[in-house]
């Protein structure tokens, strides 16, 4: 059982048997601090009231600069790609590359244009990057960690596709394609199938003291009036503070027990994602209360249930295996 098989099982194996430790201890201190060198914790803060959306060019500049910093990571799917087992559909964006206006796996922020009480909103979307992110907490394979600096991250190498993060998501944030990653070796499996893909803070930028790609495009672009800034966490919650003494709105502060973005507006996010609900455009804004007790009691279904069997699959994987080289 040696070779590079073998050692794609064992690897498989090590990971699968991590899962259960990575998913009680989900944040993960960063080597190296960030942003001039100063460890932390960061935070987004949006600015509805000074974002246009680039409108005088064919796409923000958030959306491009993700696009270039990442497009090295994005999926290149073997094809013809197979079903989901046991479903018989799959996930397929390779061919829709260029899509903007959504999230995909090639594109992971996009920005919503709405218009509300006769002014036009454009709203930068991606990760919100929850404190205590559910995606994380439920990943079966602990293929999600949540680092120190407030990044929570996919490890697309130990990825499944199981699509847990995405329906666990209040937002429905990360995006599967199919026909990529480590099901491919040990198809099926009821795992799902291909790997999730979403923003993550730009977490190598974060380690190296670099801005997050799509901040510091929207930063050259508008100097200090710039709609998106990083900063620690603490000052993000003293900025929110005083726009909120001003009377401006927030959004992402509670959101699901908290969140490292954090939206200003002037308009209620009530009439944002009513109007967004209207247009059909998604991800949404509306209230999220958090449900941590709920996440850490399916947490221990979630880990256990998915792992035996994948685990179970990967014995009738072999099994066949066996089988076909007795018939040679």
């Amino acid at each position: 059982m040696g070779g590079k098989d073998g050692m794609d099982r064992r690897s498989f194996m090590r990971k699968g048997a991590l899962a259960v430790a990575l998913s009680a201890a989900p944040i993960v201190s960063s080597p190296k601090g960030a942003i001039a060198g100063s460890a932390g914790k960061f935070a987004t803060l949006i600015d509805l009231t000074k974002c246009d959306g680039c409108a005088e060019l064919g796409i923000p500049k958030c959306v491009e600069a993700c696009r270039r910093e990442n497009a090295s990571r994005f999926p290149e799917p073997r094809k013809p790609i197979r079903d989901l087992w046991p479903q018989k559909t799959h996930d397929d964006w390779s061919e829709k590359r260029d899509v903007t206006d959504k999230l995909t796996p090639y594109n992971w922020i996009t920005v919503q244009k709405v218009q509300v009480d006769g002014q036009t909103l454009h709203i930068p979307r991606r990760c919100m990057h929850c404190d205590n992110p559910p995606c994380a907490n439920l990943c079966p394979f602990g293929a999600l960690r949540k680092y120190s600096d407030g990044a929570v991250v996919i490890d697309h190498a130990s990825c499944l596709g199981g699509a847990k993060c995405k329906s666990v998501c209040p937002w429905q944030i990360p995006q599967r394609q199919s026909g990529v990653g480590i099901y491919l070796k040990l198809h099926p499996i009821p795992a799902g199938g291909g790997v999730m893909y979403k923003c993550d803070l730009c977490h190598s930028r974060l380690e190296k003291g670099l801005l997050p790609a799509c901040i510091e495009a929207c930063k050259g672009r508008k100097g200090e009036e710039a709609p998106m800034i990083l900063a620690q966490r603490q000052k993000i919650a003293e900025l929110a503070g005083e726009a909120k003494r001003r009377g401006f709105y927030t959004y992402g502060e509670k959101e699901n027990g908290g969140t490292a973005t954090v939206y200003l507006s002037r308009i209620p996010f009530e009439k944002i994602n009513s109007a967004l609900s209207s247009a059909d455009q998604k991800p949404h804004m509306a209230r999220v209360e958090p449900k941590l007790m709920e996440v850490n009691r399916w947490s221990k279904g979630f880990i256990f249930a998915p792992l035996g069997a994948a685990l179970g699959a990967l014995g009738l994987v072999l099994a066949r295996r066996a089988n076909g080289k007795e018939e040679k």
